[in-house]
């Protein structure tokens, strides 16, 4: 089925491990309460909401760069529904979003041997968008009718809710291979880090979450909405880090990162003007 959604109008259906799935498919997530990062001293309760199947593409992302001016994203859209203290886009972050689309198209070319943006069309369009910093992604996130996810619903998903996985799949330890996760360099079955090792989004099924949501370990380490601190919100309902810290929040590990570091418990933090080979995104919607 195709999608009305911005990002997503005219794009080909050519997603996943059968090149033929919705690249902008997105799942409802039934809420309930878990221990955020796998500690019961870190309880949190989440509504429904819809997670965005598969990381954001470069094909997706490629509509974005043809519709963008710096203004574009409304003060106070994309509020989570859920979170009376949400306020949405501030118009104080206009000035972090590139000046205009030529240097948004420069800005993601920001790792020639990483990077997955080509400024033409190519073979990358399936491959997971790199090289944003957390105010392009959000404000991509919003145009496309979502938001960036809270942490706690990035994690409620990751961990599978109440089952409390150890990696999004179970508890199995992804080996030396990308049989689990699109890990530890080894995609294109070599040893040593290469462009080849970043995969096309969802091409390891064997990865996905409870919800069947894709390379929410390993492929690129992905922004969620929330201000890094090393103490959780006390237990909250719908809660989000909203008060200003010096990083934000990204989790799931990357293509070169262990096993360890694709744990669902894994998180780490930022600067939010950050913009790496190794660092993606995927949107969220309430409901």
């Amino acid at each position: 089925m195709k999608s009305s959604l911005p990002g997503c109008v005219g794009l080909a259906n050519n997603c996943g491990v059968s090149a033929k799935l919705n690249c902008c498919a997105t799942t409802t997530v039934p809420g309930g309460t878990f221990n955020r990062s796998n500690d019961a001293a870190s309880p949190a309760t989440v509504s429904d909401f819809k997670l965005d199947n598969y990381e954001v593409t470069v094909g997706r992302f490629r509509s974005f760069v043809a519709a963008y001016t710096q203004p574009m994203i409304a003060t106070g859209a994309g509020k989570n529904a859920n979170n009376p203290s949400d306020l949405g886009w501030e118009e104080a972050w206009n000035t972090s979003l590139p000046a205009n689309a030529a240097v948004l198209n420069a800005e993601v070319n920001c790792d020639s041997a990483r990077q997955t943006w080509t400024d033409l069309e190519a073979s990358n369009e399936t491959r997971p968008m790199n090289c944003v910093s957390w105010y392009v992604a959000q404000a991509f996130c919003i145009w496309d009718g979502g938001r960036l996810p809270t942490e706690a619903e990035w994690n409620y998903t990751a961990v599978g809710g109440s089952e409390q996985r150890v990696y999004p799949w179970g508890a199995t330890v992804p080996e030396a291979n990308a049989a689990l996760a699109v890990h530890d360099c080894r995609y294109d079955g070599m040893a040593n880090c290469s462009p080849l090792d970043v995969a096309p989004v969802g091409s390891v099924i064997a990865g996905n979450g409870k919800w069947g949501h894709s390379d929410l370990a390993g492929s690129m380490a992905e922004w969620n909405q929330d201000w890094h601190s090393n103490v959780y919100p006390s237990p909250c309902s719908d809660c989000a880090q909203l008060t200003t810290s010096t990083m934000r929040v990204y989790r799931g590990g990357s293509y070169n990162s262990s096993s360890v570091g694709i744990k669902s418990a894994s998180r780490l933090g930022i600067a939010q003007t950050t913009r790496s080979g190794t660092l993606g995104f995927r949107c969220a919607r309430s409901l």
